[in-house]
């Protein structure tokens, strides 16, 4: 059974590379995106099902044994991630079927998508640090693709500001990981938590998991690295806006919440602190933005970044309650963010424009599509008894048990900015009268809303069902806050 947790990351893999070979034959990609997608869901519930009655599922490449092979794990945490990453892939591709136009499907545009998804899988389940790395740039490489596809001006521009940064980033996270195991002298993250608590955290040490804080922190766009996110997320189309502000980001806070958790958890005072104040001013500055805009799609990109600090707030509080909160919150976050990129391509496809100032009444000619907007902006929100209420409660819970009462204010206070800024989507764009010089394209409208309705709907499902969910995240929140549970699983001590 441990085979099964490679399958995850072989089937997009796969996908991607048989996709190559039909690059012409745009219908028969489309169904093999589809078979390979829906076997992704298969597969990661499957895994998800196996970590839960079995625990921590681990399979050594080669016979290899920990900390000398490569080796890949699936804990309940990473593998409800691997779950959602591959309903975000499916209802993204659903999307692009209907949205994407033959000048971007003719140039790989469906196996960008399917090595995309395996380089965030790849780096969801990997448990060598080194190998985090070369998952980022496999899903990095990909984002490249499709994020200039299409070679619309806006796209170019942003490209080289998007593509810059990363490189950065990159090359700084080879340096971190020179220094760590110059220090160390092994790139496990089991063996490597094991060696950082022999050693009680030094100095040197603590100066790397700050290292490894900027390096995340550019990646998932923490406060004040997120400057390249804004731009650069407005540039492609509405299917891969959804598949990088629900997946993209989220690798980067991943990885902050597996180094902070499993590695440097010694020096809280320090370290943690640190992420808690960045985490706060994160979620001020990405409230600030989203309710300063007009722009519909940079309201909802702006709320990316509140979110991201909401859900780091909740690992540097470090407690089960925020622990267990910060899980539940970024699994909404994904879920209901595609969600929100989805409803917003479908407003600028048929309005031709995503200011707020140029249309207004649309919920009298499209009904579903107000309802399913308003539906999740209270999600997004955090208003009960919807997915994101319960994620914020246990993350503000969390930071009063810890101590941490200014910023667990902040996260009570960003529910109401966040309202304010969707809200006014829904009161200026969908409510009221439609102006009369605006003309709204006549588009299949049922097609594009079916995606969202599958994640809207298991957005309700997720908040409703609480009580069968629960197990599995606290499932997930122990194995953070007990790294002996994961070392045990990897090092079979």
């Amino acid at each position: 059974m441990n085979n099964l947790i490679i399958l995850p990351l072989v089937i997009p893999l796969l996908a991607g590379i048989i996709l190559i070979f039909f690059h012409k034959k745009i219908k028969a990609q489309k169904i093999i995106s589809f078979i390979a997608s829906v076997l992704f869901i298969i597969i990661a519930s499957a895994v998800v099902q196996n970590v839960h009655l079995n625990g921590i599922q681990t399979l050594e490449i080669g016979s290899w044994r920990a900390p000398y092979g490569i080796i890949f794990v699936a804990d309940m945490y990473s593998s409800l991630l691997v779950l959602t990453t591959s309903i975000i892939g499916l209802t993204s591709l659903l999307f692009a079927f209907s949205t994407t136009t033959a000048k971007r499907e003719n140039f790989y545009f469906y196996p960008s998508i399917q090595f995309l998804l395996a380089g965030v899988t790849g780096a969801f389940l990997t448990g060598d640090i080194f190998n985090l790395f070369v998952f980022f740039e496999v899903m990095l490489m990909s984002s490249y693709v499709l994020i200039v596809l299409g070679s619309e001006k806006a796209q170019l521009r942003e490209s080289i500001k998007y593509i810059l940064v990363n490189i950065i980033s990159s090359a700084l996270f080879v340096i971190t990981v020179a220094y760590l195991y110059a220090v160390t002298g092994t790139l496990n993250m089991a063996d490597l938590s094991e060696k950082i608590a022999a050693t009680g955290q030094t100095g040197l040490l603590t100066v790397i998991a700050i290292l490894f804080l900027i390096v995340f922190g550019l990646k998932g766009a923490i406060f004040p690295l997120f400057f390249w996110l804004p731009g650069s997320y407005e540039a492609p189309p509405a299917a891969i806006k959804a598949l990088f502000g629900a997946l993209l980001t989220k690798v980067g806070v991943y990885s902050i919440t597996r180094v902070y958790t499993l590695l440097f958890y010694h020096d809280t005072g320090f370290t943690h602190e640190i992420l808690a104040w960045l985490s706060a001013l994160t979620i001020i500055f990405g409230a600030i933005g989203a309710i300063a805009y007009s722009n519909i799609t940079k309201i909802i990109i702006y709320n990316i970044i509140t979110a991201v600090g909401v859900i780091l707030f909740g690992v540097a509080a470090f407690t089960e309650a925020s622990v267990e909160g910060s899980i539940y919150y970024l699994i909404h976050d994904m879920i209901i963010k595609a969600a929100l990129f989805f409803l917003v391509g479908t407003v600028i496809a048929i309005t031709g424009t995503s200011h707020l100032r140029k249309f207004s009444g649309l919920i009298k000619p499209y009904p579903l599509l107000g309802w399913l907007f308003f539906v999740a902006a209270i999600s997004l929100a955090g208003i009960p008894p919807l997915s994101g209420f319960i994620g914020k409660l246990k993350i503000v819970q969390g930071g009063f048990e810890a101590g941490q009462f200014t910023i667990a204010v902040i996260v009570l206070l960003s529910s109401l900015l966040v309202l304010y800024s969707v809200m006014k989507i829904f009161i200026n764009g969908f409510w009221g009268e439609q102006r009369k010089e605006q003309e709204l394209r006549k588009i299949p409208i049922n097609r594009l809303l079916f995606p969202t309705v599958i994640l809207i709907v298991l957005s309700i499902v997720y908040g409703l069902g609480v009580e069968s969910i629960s197990p599995y995240v606290s499932q997930a929140a122990e194995g953070l806050l007990n790294p002996s549970i994961y070392i045990e699983a990897v090092l079979k001590e």
